[in-house]
């Protein structure tokens, strides 16, 4: 993807010409772009399709967004609610939230209990969390680790934004995370600095690796510390706790490998957006651990990550982190939460139904292994995907992404009963293309 988005840099560049706006232009300005080709682009281009399966925000069966109610009475907005909102928070982010997110990282992962961590910073979203552990972890020209069917603002913000080069590992292997292949990867070249990204729920594929796989992974990463090499972990959680199948591992690797050895360092990335359906409060969170880590030490963790937001934004939004801390106080926030998970397994459950009942499908494209999240993705078979993204568009109403070769959709932004239409919709556009 990276070649792709260099020629997008390249076009703007050329645009400015010999303009003072150029001459003026640091290198990391000259290697910036907005990503027009990418999942936003695809998204704008499929506004209007009568079924939009691109965007990762999740809907009601009615087309309005998936809110939890607890959320939603905060717009009444309380007095003491519309007061904060007009306050700066501090950089680290609200004390008292971030009391509560380390209360809720122990309580849904129940491996980090007894375990030492960082206080969770505050973030403007996971993306500014991305991009501070980008900052804080790597010079331009390091290498970070990644699987191959990833996030394409991933290039934007390590490649472009940070000058890092991304290496990547196969993702699968018959219907399995590959983990010997991230072994291979973490074994070549000098021992040193590791840094390597982690995606569960993964973005595009909606895929979680078993518990089985988890330790595996963890098992592979603490080898890599023992050899003496540095290894830096970074998790992103975007998707957590949306796991539809039994066996899957429900919690972050993060409580595998925060109290691991003492040359890994864990750093989790999380936050509402997705977990809590508040896409746009734009509200996250970074948390630190490693074996060993006095509790100075990961002070120094946090005032590093604090002086990024600093350094960026200055703090993030005050009305967004009082009206979570006003949700996760309320009796109700849990129950209501499970009913929004139910909304998006049944769906999740319907497209597995679909595919079983219509073998004939297979002609046209193979489902990429999937149990989680928003996304799964398919492999079309016999024609070129943005060719058949592009016939989804035009000729049947029907909005996708193509992402890393495949065809990535968004079953959190579909209706229920839409799902089966969605898949003959696609079945006859393959077919289309390939005739």
């Amino acid at each position: 993807m990276t070649n792709t988005y260099t020629e997008l840099a390249n076009a703007l560049n050329s645009n400015l010409g010999s303009s003072v706006a150029m001459r003026v232009l640091s290198e990391r300005g000259k290697k910036i772009y907005f990503p027009h080709k990418g999942i936003l682009g695809q998204s704008a281009e499929a506004k209007g399709a009568e079924i939009n399966a691109t965007i990762g925000t999740a809907f009601e069966d009615d087309g309005t967004p998936l809110m939890l109610q607890t959320v939603k009475n905060a717009f009444a907005m309380p007095d003491h609610i519309i007061h904060a909102g007009f306050l700066y928070q501090p950089s680290f982010g609200k004390a008292l939230l971030r009391k509560k997110w380390t209360e809720m990282l122990s309580k849904k992962n129940k491996n980090l209990q007894n375990i030492k961590f960082s206080e969770p910073v505050v973030t403007a979203a996971l993306t500014h969390a991305l991009s501070v552990s980008a900052g804080l972890f790597l010079n331009p020209g390091d290498t970070i680790i990644i699987p191959d069917l990833y996030w394409d603002n991933y290039d934007l913000i390590f490649s472009e934004t940070y000058g890092a080069q991304i290496k990547t590992f196969n993702t699968f292997k018959n219907g399995n995370f590959d983990v010997a292949a991230l072994a291979k990867t973490l074994e070549e070249g000098a021992s040193g600095k590791k840094v390597v990204l982690l995606n569960f729920p993964n973005n595009p594929t909606g895929y979680t690796v078993t518990e089985t796989e988890a330790n595996e992974i963890c098992e592979t990463l603490i080898a890599c510390a023992k050899k003496g090499s540095d290894v830096v972990v970074l998790l992103d959680d975007a998707y957590f706790g949306l796991v539809y199948e039994h066996g899957i591992y429900k919690e972050s690797l993060f409580g595998l490998l925060a109290n691991a050895h003492e040359n890994l360092l864990a750093v989790k990335l999380d936050g509402p957006t997705k977990e809590d359906y508040v896409w746009g409060f734009r509200i996250g969170f970074i948390t630190f651990a490693f074996h060993g880590a006095s509790v100075m030490q990961l002070k120094a963790l946090e005032d590093k990550a604090a002086g990024m937001v600093r350094a960026t934004i200055s703090n993030t939004a005050s009305t967004s982190q009082e009206i979570l801390l006003n949700a996760y106080s309320s009796e109700s926030y849990e129950k209501e939460k499970h009913e929004k998970f139910h909304t998006l397994k049944i769906r999740y459950e319907k497209i597995k139904h679909v595919l079983a009942a219509h073998k004939e499908y297979e002609q046209s494209f193979t489902a990429m292994p999937f149990n989680s999240g928003y996304f799964m993705c398919v492999k079309i078979n016999g024609a070129d995907p943005e060719a058949v993204r592009q016939e989804c568009l035009k000729n049947h109403g029907l909005g996708v992404i193509v992402l890393s070769g495949l065809i990535r959709i968004a079953f959190s932004s579909v209706a229920l009963n839409k799902i089966e239409e969605l898949f003959e919709r696609l079945h006859k556009a393959v077919q289309a293309v390939k005739a």
